[in-house]
């Protein structure tokens, strides 16, 4: 269980980078607020895009509804279809509980569904290690073999449009820096070389080609005898061997301006080989918003990328809605989506927003 904490504020944390950007001149927000909204607020969902039997079509699963207790935690799915500026209720996640902190992955047409936590009335949180696969043909999920180690708010990137990655992240009592593959042609779960940064949870990231990068997040630390939860500031960029996935090549690169985010939206840029983030809260939280140390979380409004050709970040624009609690970026066609979160007052949102970056 995540206790709450004293103080987030400046604490130096072990294999964390220093802080570097290229900053290009900010533009004027791009954002807009799309024409359709989820059929209920939801935050810490699962999202994802595939082609449904109407095209395009964006994904929800699991996450916190409005209440933001316990009870309000959920396995609910939507489904957006963007030529019809529409979104409708689908069949809920096959589990008995509602599940925080999943992450979503599309690989060969299918949305694959990892794990997320539950709370128990009394607080304790658990990682599940359930796996579905769901197929927007059918509408159907198939369950999948479990994740050796069970993790929520774990970053979850696809390869070679076959293999998903689950780096680092929450299990249970701490957090791990084990890498764990699935292969989705064969079903089997791989160790690939672990996360050698400081182990983290609510961190972001995605994949371009061979590349990754991980930005962020949570570290666990004990002071004073008591455990903290602190702000990490960090960036690696992992190279996969395309030969072998199980191998990936770490390296520290600069961390981005300004203070660390937790749960950005963020996703890989294969066309222009970058990553881009959006949003994210300005203060570690649990569940409801309000920050381990009793402050609440203040959402943040700039999208910028990671160029994986220059080893730099570059500021891309502004939200105009400030946004966080994201468990990832969708991105259909040109556009990049936001789907729910919290805002502001840390109150959930059924808000879809939008937004295209130039090449």
């Amino acid at each position: 269980m995540r206790l709450p904490i004293m103080t987030a504020t400046a604490m130096l944390v072990a294999g964390l980078v220093l802080a570097g950007c290229e900053r290009t001149p900010q533009p004027e927000p791009l954002s807009e607020t799309a024409g359709f909204a989820l059929p209920e607020p939801i935050s810490n969902n699962a999202v994802a895009v595939a082609d449904g039997s109407e095209g395009p079509t964006l994904y929800s699963f699991n996450g916190l509804k409005a209440g933001k207790t316990w009870k309000d935690t959920s396995n609910a799915a939507y489904a957006c279809v963007i030529a019809l500026e529409s979104c409708k209720t689908i069949a809920s996640v096959p589990v008995l509980e509602g599940r925080l902190a999943s992450a979503a992955v599309t690989v060969a047409g299918k949305i694959y569904i990892f794990g997320g936590y539950t709370v128990a009335p009394n607080g304790d949180e658990i990682s599940t290690p359930e796996v579905f696969a769901f197929d927007p043909a059918t509408g159907r999920y198939e369950q999948k073999a479990d994740m050796p180690t069970p993790v929520d708010d774990a970053l979850a990137v696809p390869y070679q449009n076959r293999f998903i990655y689950l780096i680092s992240g929450w299990h249970d009592e701490g957090n791990v820096s084990v890498v764990q593959m699935f292969d989705t042609q064969t079903g089997a779960w791989t160790e690939a070389t672990p996360f050698p940064g400081t182990p983290v949870f609510g961190h972001s990231g995605g994949i371009a080609g061979d590349s990754i990068i991980v930005s962020d997040g949570v570290a666990s630390v004990f002071a004073d005898g008591k455990r903290k939860f602190v702000a990490a500031k960090l960036t690696w960029r992992g190279d996969v061997d395309p030969k072998n996935p199980t191998q990936i090549t770490w390296r520290g690169v600069d961390a981005h301006s300004g203070s660390a985010k937790y749960r950005m939206a963020a996703i890989g840029d294969e066309a222009g080989q970058r990553i881009i983030f959006a949003g994210g809260g300005d203060n570690p939280y649990n569940y409801d918003g309000i920050g381990y140390d009793g402050v609440p979380a203040k959402p943040s409004g700039g999208f910028f990328a990671y160029d994986l050709k220059s080893d730099r970040w570059m500021e891309l624009g502004r939200l105009a809605e400030l946004s966080m609690d994201h468990r990832a970026l969708a991105k259909a066609g040109g556009d990049y989506y936001i789907l729910g979160g919290m805002d502001a007052e840390q109150k959930v949102t059924d808000r879809i927003v939008k937004f295209r970056i130039s090449n």
